[in-house]
């Protein structure tokens, strides 16, 4: 297979909303390229790029799926993603290495939820955006409404490239405004003709070229130099201005298509080669000291490993981008994250699941490998004596958490490992065992992130399991001073035990001042693991208490603070005074004292009006203005603070603090109350007391769990 230089070699990711014909639109650029002789289709289950089993069974994209054409001395890299949200890790992984994205728009839609969302996420990275009009060939397809739509939301720099003749069922022909021709295709798709554009469209055609002319010149100085001087730019002119427009995110080009028919793909491949910056033009790399890594094929070989993919009877791929020098089959590189060395056997130009062997790739390029041992998504691979990180990319923090209960207990270890392996795929889904819950807890993006990874987990792993609400992390602590003793005493032949405390506790505040009613021996302030402090007091005068047994009360307070008298949860922000108690000088060991500590602790902890305290979460929700009201409303049956109001481009965002009680599956609920259009973060702020109800209820829970 040809290698390309970086003067040659254009990286795009086809970006859009579900059902807005991405897939098809990959099929029919590898197909106008030669690169393959027939068109696969969704119903058929048959495309190059949605080849992954779950994708077939739910008709939809789920992974980013890289590609290749050649077209016209160009190689082309297309990175197929998937539309749906909860898939963003695909999305955002893909937008890191690609240096244009490609956002299919579905000619009768326009711009739809999901567009907006993913524009989001493409704004983010600054990439050079080309927008697609797909489906133009629909029965209920509506150009100048989809244009419309674009530039209402993405405004002025929404640049038109083409329009279409006529649209509908009988579309067979384009007007292209850089070349000013029109395109008239055969019925069954193909190369068109070139024709002059017929005399009822030139003046609309005209018109809409020198909006094209100006749009072009003003991303350039000397070309609006040109334009005064002349009136107009030639054709060189022009995708000169459309390249620097691009690269600066200041021309979003608009094109027209039906990818279902191959017509007019073939036309924006060709924009694409042109115009398109290559990864040289692109903005470069930054490494985690803020330094640019220059794509350029001399330097020392420089390797990010963007998306890694477990295949059945293959083992790891490892998908990355050559971002400079270049790379063999028999290169050896060093792991700047984890110091590995790497040594590559294989490499592949990857179209779909199809693997195609190649030698080399240079600066730029886009290819795959098989085997890594030490190395996963988001690291960095760079030529000895060369030690540089490339940036990591950035991936959305989780949306939704699940317990994971194994149907079959000889399945719980393997469970956690297995988890492990797909979170190593797709760092958007996190995996952890909870001590304090002890659960073992998986984060996703969303209900149907979920899904899927419980069918990999079902049919890859063949591994059945239930995924349930998790417990919620509450806390305890009390609200007054309160004082307790206990006498621990055991007599079982021989030595026996006994150990006998008073306490007093107290709530703990910062700045506090020291207790008057007792004489300070010792002070020990401990920052508790699981959050808040206990500041312990030793306050035993006469020796009535061996100094040695000390540590051993304070052993047994905290073992109670590890499971709290209320709901078993961990307790906080106490300080306690040991201030007398009684020892036996033969039967007096460790084990009495630490036994007697936790129960007088246990006691006290009764008496001074215990307090169960829940996290709070400080939420944003992005979400259009015309249903505010309704996602307001929700928050509130959720026992939500709203505490402002902002608004981000289209969007309102609604700052709330919200109990993460009530935040389960309320991605899903969102979804569905804003059919999509809505978003959120949360992220962890404090503990707070519960309603008292709510702190009886949990108390009742824990006691029928302790009596069943």
């Amino acid at each position: 297979m040809k290698i390309y230089d970086d003067k040659h070699i254009k990286n795009i990711a086809l970006l859009g909303a579900p059902k807005s014909g991405k897939t098809l639109l990959a099929e029919d650029m590898l197909f106008e390229a030669g690169i393959t002789h027939r068109r696969g289709t969704i119903e058929g289950k048959n495309t190059i790029s949605d080849y992954h089993e779950i994708e077939q069974e739910r008709g939809n994209s789920v992974f980013a799926t890289p590609l290749h054409t050649e077209w016209k001395d160009y190689k082309i890299n297309i990175i197929d993603t998937p539309g749906l949200d909860d898939f963003a890790g695909e999305m955002i992984a893909s937008l890191r290495v690609a240096d244009t994205c490609v956002m299919a728009i579905h000619a009768s839609h326009g711009v739809e939820i999901g567009t907006q969302l993913i524009w989001n996420y493409a704004e983010e990275f600054n990439k050079p955006v080309i927008f697609a009009i797909n489906q133009i060939d629909h029965p209920k397809a509506d150009f100048e409404n989809s244009l419309a739509s674009l530039k209402e939301h993405f405004g002025a720099k929404v640049t038109q490239m083409q329009y279409p003749v006529n649209q509908g069922a009988d579309f067979n022909a384009i007007i292209d405004l850089l070349k000013m021709v029109l395109y008239r295709f055969p019925a069954d798709g193909g190369k068109p003709e070139k024709l002059p554009i017929p005399i009822d469209e030139k003046e609309k055609a005209d018109r809409l070229h020198n909006e094209l002319v100006e749009k072009a010149a003003e991303n350039d100085e000397q070309l609006m130099e040109k334009y005064f001087e002349k009136g107009t730019l030639d054709e060189d002119e022009l995708r000169q201005g459309l390249k620097e427009g691009m690269i600066h995110h200041d021309v979003f080009p608009v094109f027209v298509m039906s990818a279902k028919k191959n017509m007019g793909t073939g036309r924006m491949m060709g924009f694409i080669d042109n115009v398109a910056p290559t990864p040289r033009e692109a903005k470069p790399e930054i490494t985690t000291e803020g330094k640019e890594i220059p794509c350029d094929p001399q330097a020392p070989t420089v390797l990010f490993v963007f998306k890694s993919h477990l295949e059945p009877n293959l083992g790891k791929l490892s998908f990355f981008k050559v971002i400079s020098g270049e790379v063999t089959t028999s290169s050896e590189l060093i792991n700047s994250q984890t110091g590995a060395l790497e040594r590559i056997h294989q490499l592949f130009i990857m179209d779909g699941k199809n693997r195609n062997a190649v030698d080399k790739l240079v600066a730029g390029d886009i290819g795959a490998t098989l085997k890594l041992k030490d190395t996963f998504t988001n690291q960095t691979l760079h030529a000895k004596n060369f030690d540089v990180t490339v940036k990591s990319i950035v991936f959305p923090q989780p949306r939704i958490r699940v317990a994971v209960i194994a149907k079959s207990k000889n399945d719980n270890e393997k469970i956690g490992e297995v988890l492990g392996k797909i979170h190593q795929e797709d760092p958007t889904l996190s995996v952890e065992y909870s001590k304090e819950l002890k659960q073992l807890i998986v984060s996703a993006q969303g209900e149907l992130h979920l899904t899927v990874c419980k069918w990999f987990l079902e049919n890859m792993y063949k591994l059945n399991v239930d995924f349930i609400s998790p417990r919620i992390s509450y806390r305890e602590t009390i609200r007054k001073p309160a004082s307790a003793s206990y006498r621990h005493k055991k007599q079982s032949g021989g030595a026996g035990q006994f150990g006998e405390v008073y306490i007093k506790i107290e709530p703990y505040y910062e700045g506090m001042p020291e207790p008057e009613e007792f004489t300070v021996r010792g002070k020990e302030i401990i920052d508790l693991e699981w959050g808040g402090k206990l500041v312990f007091y030793n306050c035993i005068v006469g020796g009535v208490i061996d100094a040695r047994f000390i540590p051993s009360i304070l052993k047994g307070v905290m073992e109670k603070m590890e499971e709290g008298p209320i709901t078993g949860s961990y307790v906080r922000d106490v300080r306690v005074m040991v201030h007398d108690g009684k020892m036996h000088p033969v039967d007096s060991n460790d084990i009495s004292f630490k036994i007697a500590g936790m129960m007088a602790f246990k006691d006290a902890f009764m008496k001074a009006e215990p307090q169960l305290l829940e996290p709070i979460y400080d939420l944003e929700v992005r979400v259009p203005e015309e249903i505010m009201g309704d996602v307001m409303g929700d928050l509130q049956t959720r026992r939500s603070m709203i505490v402002g109001i902002d608004t981000l481009g289209n969007y309102q965002v609604i700052k709330a603090k919200t109990p993460l009680a009530e935040l389960d599956r309320y991605s899903t609920s969102l979804r569905s109350l804003s059919q999509g259009r809505a978003g959120f973060n949360q992220q962890f702020a404090d503990y707070v007391p519960v309603p008292f109800e709510l702190q009886q209820k949990l108390a009742k829970e824990l006691v029928e769990v302790e009596t069943d």
